[in-house]
């Protein structure tokens, strides 16, 4: 598969310091919270240092692995310097539809970045200005993080990605892309019978969704786990998710997506986000590592925790 031999521009300062935060969290090497070590792969930063390592300390995480903005990614790059054995690599993000988006992003995976994403625009996920992104990400084998989501959250919020009942022509034209699939109508399509009506459908899961089905049928996509809607698909039918993980032993990872600013479900955890109210004043990263702890083998939790984000975002790792 394309992840497996990630890392394009050798001898950067920030692939160095990724190096030297995996070694050092070899489970081998470190007591962890969790049975294994974490690496949180939806980690949006925080402005700070010391609120970074807030969350990840709170919540049991050894890792994370940022996503940035454009502007922001000169951060993650300190924050990378300045913690190597907490921070592990970075995407970036900037407007697609402008004109300069391909060029801009391009740059930044020079300078170390690993990805593009999360990528979260009011726009078509099969459009033209997705599509330019996916074969630049294809030209510097790097991975795609988009938000899919057909429902808002608040009457002027809109909607982000759409179209993902049709994205299986998007996986057959760029098979030497990567993507990574996030958020609400990737996570609701678990079930057959998502009509693209609710944010988060809390009833059992109809089998045969196209979610599951294409995360078998197509090696260019995976699947993030974070935020309310990972957590959502995880919980919702408790009959389907020990067997829908281990279908999927090789294509899901753990993220948080959390907004809490303790690890333990501190500040506005979810962000107003009333759809998600399930899950206010408490952390989703402890709630989702407890869903997956329970319905895994120490392997697969591992798999899923920790070697999986290491392979799709092409960081090294020696567990």
């Amino acid at each position: 598969m394309a992840w497996i031999s990630r890392r394009r521009f050798v001898g950067s300062a920030v692939t160095v310091a990724a190096a030297r935060v995996l070694q050092s969290q070899s489970p081998s090497t470190r007591s962890v919270e969790w049975g294994s070590p974490v690496i949180d792969c939806h980690f949006h930063q925080r402005p700070t240092l010391e609120a970074n390592l807030a969350h990840l300390n709170g919540s049991g995480c050894q890792a994370a692995y940022l996503l940035s903005r454009l502007q922001s990614a000169d951060d993650a790059k300190r924050f990378l310097a300045g913690e190597p054995t907490r921070f592990a690599g970075y995407s970036v993000s900037t407007d697609v539809t402008a004109a300069d988006a391909v060029k801009l992003l391009t740059e930044a995976v020079k300078a170390g970045a690993h990805g593009f994403g999360e990528v979260k625009f009011h726009v078509d996920a099969d459009g033209p200005e997705m599509r330019r992104l996916y074969a630049a990400a294809a030209e510097l084998n790097v991975p795609v993080t988009i938000h899919f989501q057909e429902v808002p959250h608040t009457p002027t919020e809109g909607v982000f990605n759409t179209g993902f009942k049709r994205f299986d022509k998007i996986l057959k034209e760029f098979p030497k892309t990567t993507f990574v699939g996030h958020c609400d109508a990737f996570w609701a399509n678990v079930s057959a019978d998502y009509a693209n009506d609710k944010d988060y459908p809390r009833t059992p899961i109809i089998r045969g969704g196209i979610t599951d089905k294409w995360l078998g049928d197509y090696p260019n996509l995976f699947g993030d786990l974070s935020a309310n809607s990972g957590n959502n698909a995880l919980t919702r039918d408790p009959s389907f998710t020990a067997y829908f993980l281990s279908r999927h032993q090789h294509k899901l990872f753990f993220g948080s997506d959390c907004a809490c600013t303790d690890g333990h479900g501190g500040g506005v955890s979810q962000q107003g986000n009333p759809g998600a109210a399930r899950l206010a004043g408490k952390c989703v990263a402890r709630e989702t590592l407890a869903v997956l702890k329970a319905n895994a083998s120490p392997d697969l939790f591992h798999d899923l925790v920790w070697s999986n984000g290491h392979k799709v975002y092409g960081l090294t790792s020696l567990s």
